[in-house]
């Protein structure tokens, strides 16, 4: 269909949490979700959601393999998840870098919970159940907080990490990042 610009860090609608969708397998939610698989491959992203692109519903897809920004990531199905809902599984929570397609550049280490399980419902309304952990399970996480108007850098807890990559990886042309949607 086609590449959306995505909104950038400082945009207001980023802040905003996003409605459910109430009808599924709609010609518009098509077009969105095509629109969405295209901006995120067009930009080598691990996951993208609907506020990124100016669209305030609780849509977000996601899926790695093969990818060039995360060369050494665990493979993730590509998912569409609609009215998403988390569950931690336990309490352990590990730190791991992350990006944003909405903060260009930079990268910061972000706690997230090690282990959950995710509902939600695909693009023609069928039920999503999955219990997953590792850098399955902080994909979804960073996704998820957009829908909610949380961007990435609100969560890091020492500022000292979290800067340009350029400054903090000058010798490596993309760090090992575990998120990027």
């Amino acid at each position: 269909m086609a590449i959306r610009p995505v909104l950038k860090m400082g945009d207001p609608r980023l802040w905003e949490k996003s409605l459910p969708v109430v009808a599924f397998d709609t010609p518009e939610l098509a077009a969105l979700l095509a629109d969405m698989r295209d901006t995120m491959q067009a930009m080598n992203g691990a996951g993208l959601a609907a506020p990124q692109i100016g669209v305030g519903l609780q849509v977000v897809i996601f899926g790695v393999e093969n990818n060039p920004r995360y060369p050494d990531a665990e493979e993730v199905p590509q998912t569409v998840l609609i009215n998403p809902r988390l569950q931690p599984i336990g309490e352990e929570m590990e730190e791991g870098w992350e990006g944003c397609l909405s903060i260009p550049g930079m990268r910061g280490v972000v706690p997230r919970f090690k282990s959950l399980r995710y509902q939600g419902f695909d693009a023609s309304g069928g039920p999503i159940d999955r219990t997953v952990s590792g850098f399955h399970a902080r994909v979804v996480q960073h996704e998820v907080d957009h829908l909610l108007g949380v961007l990435y850098p609100l969560r890091i807890r020492d500022p000292r990490r979290f800067g340009f990559i350029e400054a903090l990886f000058p010798e490596a042309s993309q760090p090992d990042e575990p998120s990027g949607g």
